[in-house]
Parts: structure tokens; sequence; C-alpha cells
């Protein structure tokens, strides 16, 4: 009784947890029903986005580096430093507001999702304004426009002069980008390919996996000039759209208006092309003569750092669930046994990436303090937990009936049989299958670098998008991950080996 007691309190707390954002919905749902007539005259007055920063004392930017010159990284005394002209824009709106600036950089295809639930003040990121995004964000007046460019090897440029050259070939370009519908819409039988890194698509392009890759002006002739295997040409192709600007989230008036302030000025004094591209294009030539890969070790030493951080907590999060449920599952109460089948099928069920971005996105969109590194902890936990269950469940049922029936014919209670009998064994013969999962872990824990988790695949992205080098960062990487998983094989193997002489 005392042991159901303890469950059904567990299963309180993760109810709670699990019915907070749909409450939350429910609440936003039924505000949103409220008539339009009402809306409309509060908004102004409830508009206090612009002050909301001000109190924090900090602006939250998001962007996608690895699009230069708009914005990539660079190193700084062995640290990673944000810049480009889109970046030197978003340091300009921070001392104008007067406060801090933080830069979050994650996959271009979620930044928008950031901005709607909150994880972001503002969106700086090559963001064209098109009626389809209009729809879910604001923008603010635009800074740049620019044509369409081809990037294509060098030996090809006798044969690609035109958008029309690429029919029926293979052209790629960053996911969500402008440019992926434009690719659609102006070659016939072309095939698309989306990646979420320019970096990724140049690497791809290198790799002769892509005949071209679609992007704007100032991008392409930056990687050509850093590439002389690369070249760019103009792709004559119509760009409907107004422009690249700030996004915002929807009603935050306040807020735009400031930015227009700082957009205005910029455009005014024309700081993008007098001071901030030519101080983009010092830093691409700067970090392409002096950036090797190796001289990047600080990066790598960093990204295993938090993978090890990661995997460590989700192994011991995800252990004490898969305890927790399979216990639940192995129950005769139908209430804890239903919710325990549920629990597994539904996350064995769904990919681990699109938890970790609803556990940020979604019930971060409640809990708006909760930072990336939790949130993917808690993500990566919560996936491991359904499949150790299913392992720990499996090495209970293997055991003999007659263990538990002779613990209590001499006096044992349920809790000293599992503690002391039970459990020991089953944790014996499921080894094996428990390395398996931590090992799969510590791979799967990369997964959270598209939230922008620094772990080592973030890193590993910085070094490519820095150096403009693909596959040598890429093959460290490789190295590290399997020295990592190697040296833990290595330590599960001593202890399976405890066990068989115990």
């Amino acid at each position: 009784m005392k042991q159901l007691k303890h469950y059904l309190m567990l299963l309180t707390v993760l109810a709670s947890i699990i019915l907070a954002p749909l409450t939350a919905f429910a609440n936003s749902s039924a505000a949103s029903s409220t008539p339009a007539s009402s809306t409309s005259t509060a908004t102004p007055a409830t508009d206090d986005s612009l002050q909301k920063i001000k109190q924090k004392g900090v602006l939250v930017v998001g962007t996608s580096a690895g699009y230069p010159p708009f914005e990539f990284t660079t190193k700084k005394d062995g640290k990673t430093e944000y810049v480009g002209f889109e970046m030197s824009l978003a340091r300009q709106l921070a001392k104008d507001l007067g406060v801090k600036l933080e830069i979050k950089n994650m996959d271009f295809d979620s930044l928008l999702v950031a901005l709607e639930s909150h994880k972001i003040d503002v969106a700086i990121a090559g963001i064209n304004i098109t009626p389809e995004r209009e729809k879910s964000v604001d923008f603010s007046k635009t800074y740049h426009k620019g044509t369409k460019y081809f990037l294509i090897h060098k030996q090809d440029k006798d044969k690609y002069k035109d958008y029309m050259d690429f029919k029926g070939k293979t052209v790629g370009t960053e996911n969500g980008a402008m440019e992926y519908a434009m690719i659609k819409k102006y070659i016939p039988d072309v095939h698309e390919k989306g990646l979420a890194k320019w970096s990724s698509l140049v690497i791809a392009l290198q790799a002769h996996k892509l005949d071209g890759v679609l992007m704007d002006s100032a991008t392409a002739k930056a990687f050509a000039q850093n590439n002389s295997d690369l070249y760019a040409f103009n792709s004559h192709m119509k760009v409907t759209s107004d422009g690249v600007a700030v996004a915002l989230p929807k009603g935050a008036n306040s807020l735009k208006a400031a930015v227009n302030k700082t957009v205005d000025k910029v455009n005014q004094e024309d700081l993008i092309n007098k001071k901030w591209l030519p101080e983009a294009a010092k830093y691409m030539q700067t970090s392409q003569k002096t950036n090797t890969v190796t001289s990047y070790w600080t990066f790598f030493v960093k990204g295993v750092k938090y993978t090890l951080l990661i995997t460590v907590l989700a192994v011991i999060v995800g252990f004490l669930i898969g305890v927790l449920f399979a216990l639940m599952r192995l129950s005769d109460n139908k209430l804890l046994h239903g919710i325990a089948i549920c629990y597994i099928e539904f996350i064995r069920g769904t990919p681990m990436l699109v938890q970790i971005m609803f556990v940020y996105f979604g019930i971060g969109a409640i809990i708006q303090s909760m930072p990336a590194l939790v949130a993917g902890i808690i993500a990566v936990a919560i996936n491991s937990g359904a499949y150790v269950a299913e392992i720990i469940r499996s090495g209970i049922q293997s055991l003999p009936l007659g263990q538990t029936e002779a613990a209590r014919s001499l006096g044992m209670t349920k809790q000293q049989t599992f503690r002391y009998i039970i459990m020991p064994q089953a944790l014996k013969n499921i080894w094996p299958a428990l390395g398996n999962e931590f090992i799969t872990l510590l791979k799967d824990s990369s997964l959270v670098s598209t939230i922008g988790v620094t772990e080592l695949m973030y890193q590993t992205q910085l070094v490519q998008a820095d150096t403009y080098k693909g596959v040598l960062p890429l093959f460290i990487t490789m190295m590290i991950y399997f020295f990592l998983t190697f040296t833990l094989t290595r330590i599960l193997n001593h202890f399976e080996k405890k066990f068989k002489h115990a």
C-alpha cells in the first residue's frame, strides 16, 4: 500500500507537468476567442514588449550563424564571437535600447518557432519578408535587398549561365529559406534539397551531391572568395520579397517602433555598406589566413564537456524514470499499468528530435526561463526512460517466480525482495542491453544542437562555418565520438565481468 501511494504521488507530479502546457493552451485559446473589437482596443495599451526587454536588461536575438557576411562566427581568445553585418545591427539595436545583447544560435527553420514561443525577442538572420511569414510574425523596415546567386563548382561555370540551366538538376538551399520556394517555382523538373546549415550545403556541393546552391548574392560571393574551387553568378531570378528585415513577435508594436528607429538610422548613414560589410570581409579574410581546424581544439573540448554532461544526467534521470515505469507496467493496478503503456508506446513511437523541440518550444513556451540545455537533458532523459523501462521489465520477468516466493517465505517484504533479490539479478541480466542504451544515448545527444545547445555537434558546425572546411571537422568529431563510445564500452564490459563473478 505504501508503495502504491509513492507511485500515485509521482504520477501526480508527472501529470501536472504534462497537463501544464495543455491548461495554458486552453487558457490562451479562451483568450483568443475574445471579440475582435475588444482585442484591438486593448492591444496598444497592453503592449509592453519594449518595457519587458528594458526591465530584464537583455535583448535576446535569435540567429543562424554560418551565413557570411550576414552572420557567422570567428575565434577570439579561444572563444566564439558572432560577427557579420547583421550581428553589428543586433549590437547597435541593443545599444540604442540601452540593454545587453544575448545571441542564440539555432537552425534557421527554428527561428520563427522560437520567436512565437518567446524563446527569443527578435530574429535577425537574413529573413526575407514574405506574405506567409507575415501571418505569424511582424517585420521591421527593410535594411537589405539583395539579388540571388548560384554557387557552383568553378569547373562548371561554362555549363551554367542562367537558372534555366538547372532544369532536372539537384539544387540546394537552407530549410525554411525563401530560396527554397523560388527553386520550385522557377526551375522545371528541379530536384530541390534543403539542409539546416549553409555550411552543410557547401559541403554537399563540394562533395558533388548538389549541382548548385541558391543563396543571397553577398553570401555566395563570400563562399566563392574563400573557396578557390567554387564560383558564384547571378541567377537572374525575380525576387518578390520586400527585402530582409528584423522579425518580431506579433503585436509587439512598441518594440517594433524602437527597432524601426535603429533601422532608419542604419539606412540613413548607410552603415551596412560603409562600415559593417568591410568589417565582415576583414573577419573572413583573417579567418581564412590564420584559422586552421586544429586551432579550434578548445571548441571541441567545450563540445565534449557538454556532451558528457548531457549524457551523464540523462542516463541518471532516464534510469530512474525507467525503473518507475517498469514497475508501473508490472503493477496489478490497471491505472498505473495503463499509464505506463501509454508513456512507453508514445515515446518509442515518436522521434527524439521532435520530442526535443516540443520540450523546448512547447513546454518551454510555458516555462520561458527554461534554458536550452535543461530542455535538452529533460527530452533525452524522457526518451531514454521509455527504452530503459522495457529493458528493466524484461529483466525482471526473466527471473523465475520461485525467487520471489523464496524471499517472501524467508520473511522479506516486497521492498526488500525487490531491492536485494530481484533487482540485482535483473541488473546482471540486462547489463549488456543497458550498456547499449547508454552508448546510443551518448551519440543521440548530438540532436540537442538543433535548439542551440553547445554540445559537440554544435561546436563542429561552428568550426565548419568559421574555417570554411566541411569534411575535416566532421572527421575529428567522428574520432572523438568513437573514443568516447569505445571508452564507455570498455568500462561497461569491466562491470559486466564483475557481475559474472559476483
